[in-house]
């Protein structure tokens, strides 16, 4: 059995920002999560924000290649702030993300009618790069040369294809990503609208949103995020194809 409806708790009760000039964020989430089909699915529930209050969001790839991205907050204080660029739709919606077990998350959707049921668990590849993790110095988790080579490990280990945790994201912020502790997807069931999919497995290319790539296998992670922070002179304000973080609020 999985301790990753613990480790999230502890996550949600000790939330904290860490120190820096970036805009930071402290939480969990699936990394990414992917299906034959050509659907990819992702969340993010940060419950500490150095821009706004702490939020959650939803990522979902149509079998088309088109990304919704959902939030419970506007959408210039989520992650469309970094990946506007490379979304087709920005949607402010409830999302409810609970634990029915001790390894299984649900995630939903009412307005979309979009829900998904994962089950997650431990493998040695996984307990391996957890202990590994647990022994770096917090200097190593900001430094994206240590950070590429722990990508470079990480990926191919846990069968997930190219991972990043440093690079730009679409709206060319740099971003650094810091799963703490990672536990893999052993099945998924997910329901749009009419359609029920159950066949998880990579998707051809690889999905990347700027340099994050979405990993080829679903990993769910607790940690930390930082991007630079927004400047308009340098960075785009747009939260979806054609509509600026000004208009969204």
């Amino acid at each position: 059995m999985s301790e990753a409806r613990e480790a999230v708790m502890r996550a949600e009760a000790g939330a904290h920002l860490l120190p820096g000039a970036m805009e930071r964020f402290s939480g969990w989430g699936l990394m990414g999560l992917t299906f034959r089909s050509g659907d990819i699915l992702a969340t993010r529930r940060f419950p500490a924000s150095s821009i706004g209050p702490g939020y959650t969001s939803v990522w979902h790839r149509a079998p088309d290649g088109a990304w919704t991205f959902y939030a419970d907050v506007s959408p210039a204080t989520a992650c469309t702030r970094y990946f506007g660029e490379a979304v087709e739709r920005a949607v402010v919606s409830p999302i409810e993300m609970v634990w029915t077990a001790e390894d299984t998350l649900v995630v939903r959707i009412p307005e979309a009618r979009l829900r998904a049921e994962v089950v997650v668990g431990n493998t040695l590849a996984s307990r391996a790069l957890n202990l590994m993790a647990a022994g770096l110095p917090e200097w190593a988790w900001r430094n994206p040369s240590v950070l590429e080579r722990m990508s470079h490990v990480a990926g191919p280990l846990l069968h997930a294809g190219r991972l990043a945790m440093a690079g730009e994201a679409p709206n060319h912020q740099r971003f650094i990503a810091n799963p703490r502790k990672v536990w893999v997807v052993k099945s998924a069931r997910l329901v749009v609208g009419e359609r029920v999919v159950t066949d998880v497995g990579p998707v051809t290319p690889q999905a990347r949103l700027g340099d994050f790539y979405i990993p080829q296998r679903g990993l769910l992670a607790v940690g930390n995020a930082a991007f630079d922070a927004l400047d308009p002179a340098h960075h785009s304000t747009s939260v979806c194809r054609g509509l600026r973080a000004a208009e969204a609020h």
